[in-house]
């Protein structure tokens, strides 16, 4: 099992924002920003304030998904 972060692309997408724009916003280091466009692990702390900046719910940035086998 792993997290996707696809489900944030999308809301960015949406929102007509990128990944500087979320950076700027949440205040995250360029570091965190470049952990979830690799799809690496980031401290829940990161995506809190994800959440808390965009006005949203958990679900709506990350999705457990199982690995293809």
């Amino acid at each position: 099992m792993y997290l996707s972060y696809n489900r944030l692309w999308k809301l960015l997408i949406d929102r007509g924002m990128n990944k500087q724009d979320l950076r700027k916003l949440t205040k995250l280091s360029s570091t965190s920003i470049a952990k979830l466009g690799k799809g690496e692990n980031v401290n829940t702390d990161v995506l809190v304030r994800i959440c808390i900046a965009l006005d949203c719910d958990i679900t709506d940035i990350v999705e457990l998904k199982k690995e293809s086998k």
